[in-house]
């Protein structure tokens, strides 16, 4: 059934020149279909599958009744706890009045690059909104190429061929890890040999880091521990906590960025005032932690480690390449050796298979171009996000707990996902 004009409506839809988010289009457009009595696999948006930890829920329960405006930096028990959370998880020390509380990370992200005069630098494949925001805003974005054989992560050589071109020149170089749109992450090594770039030439690195605690392994690691002076991070709870409804992100400064706290504070009072009392509240026992949330997480990164590479030998035997991802819920495979035979029929770009594959398979994926990839490299990202993140969980205690989960598991227990991908594979081995 050909929708035609449908897949475009939804990411097209412009506002002075720019397309809506790839992301929030694609569920859009999903969610129609779904109304219409189509059957639909949810992989475009990366949201959560997990439900949000009780303790964090209890906590938000209490805490209804909280109605009052907060200070526009945030409330001082949260920013307490996130520079806690840091020091507890990363060794770092952050002043508690340097960490800045908005509504969702993408909203402080925006206001950075508003009251910071300089070019935005972004790896390639990035998430979709950093470049749109740019734009909007008015800043000049430099795209600095990754490759496929190194996980499509940037290197130390690249940032530096930018830097020499015009080292004076004040620049904010987006570091997001594990990746979104790949699912891949950095070694401490790779860290340290950004970070000793970046100091020389004086870059600030924005560390998007909302993915860190969805390391498979439990180890991801700050780039702020080897350039601590230069690094904002940027976290939240949408991703590792479940509440991307919640609309709570935070950004971590160090002192000598107090002067770019202090201007994004003044925005911030100027146009969000605060943000939502009750979240903020509740978003205190999140960073807090402890044994049930640390549990929480323990599971979530076992369902989301077999689930990632049990799609990913699936892809790879179906003819795909794939980097294989060391967190978060994404993979970025390359159908580029199915070239040939996507060309036989009529497919030519990453967009025009990511339209057929919903209009024939109802699996709803997006191209990389949407993540900053040439159209016809034949890119795509699919969010390995459309199962029932509360049943997963449960089902976890009938395996021992502190063994990998096997194969089996993604079939019994992230069953739409687990379907989604048969029918992509069999797709790709054409009609």
């Amino acid at each position: 059934m050909k929708q035609s004009g449908t897949f475009e409506k939804h990411l097209n839809l412009n506002v002075r020149g720019l397309p809506v988010s790839a992301t929030l289009g694609i569920n859009e457009l999903s969610n129609q279909l779904l109304a219409d009595g189509r059957q639909v696999y949810k992989l475009g948006l990366g949201q959560s599958p997990f439900p949000v930890p009780t303790p964090v829920v209890e906590e938000l329960r209490a805490n209804a009744h909280q109605k009052a405006y907060l200070p526009v930096r945030g409330l001082p028990a949260l920013q307490q706890a996130v520079a806690e959370y840091y020091q507890r998880t990363q060794h770092l020390n952050f002043n508690p009045d340097h960490i800045l509380v908005g509504p969702g990370s993408k909203e402080l992200m925006f206001i950075l690059q508003l009251v910071y005069y300089g070019d935005l630098v972004i790896p390639t494949p990035s998430w979709v909104s950093y470049a749109p925001q740019a734009y909007i805003i008015g800043r000049h974005v430099h795209w600095l190429p990754t490759r496929r054989d190194n996980r499509w992560l940037l290197t130390p050589d690249e940032l530096e061929k930018l830097c020499k071109q015009d080292p004076s020149k004040p620049r904010i170089v987006i570091l997001n890890y594990p990746n979104n749109p790949t699912g891949c992450s950095y070694s401490d090594v790779e860290l340290k040999a950004l970070a000793e770039v970046a100091r020389a030439y004086q870059v600030i690195i924005l560390s998007d880091e909302i993915y860190g605690e969805l390391d498979f392994k439990g180890a991801h690691v700050s780039i702020a521990r080897h350039y601590p002076e230069g690094t904002i991070i940027s976290s939240g709870l949408s991703k590792w906590c479940g509440a991307g409804g919640w609309r709570l992100g935070t950004f971590a400064f160090p002192a000598a960025l107090d002067w770019l706290i202090e201007s994004m504070a003044v925005v911030s009072s100027e146009t969000f005032t605060a943000t939502s009392a009750p979240i903020q509240y509740a978003a205190v026992r999140a960073f807090q932690g402890g044994t049930l949330i640390e549990e929480y997480l323990n599971q979530s990164r076992r369902i989301l480690e077999v689930l990632c590479t049990t799609v990913c030998d699936r892809l790879t035997a179906a003819g795909a390449i794939v980097a294989p991802p060391q967190g978060a819920f994404y993979i970025f495979p390359d159908f580029s050796p199915l070239q040939e035979q996507l060309a036989a029929r009529g497919i030519n770009t990453a967009s025009e298979m990511c339209e057929r594959i919903l209009e024939e398979t109802g699996v709803a994926i997006l191209p990389g171009s949407a993540f900053g990839r040439p159209d016809h490299e034949l890119t795509t990202r699919i969010a390995l996000v459309d199962f029932d993140g509360a049943k997963a969980l449960s089902c976890t205690e009938r395996y021992p707990r502190y063994e990998p989960l096997p194969n089996e598991f993604v079939d019994s227990c992230c069953v739409k996902v687990s379907e989604a991908v048969d029918k992509l594979c069999a797709w790709m081995q054409g009609p």
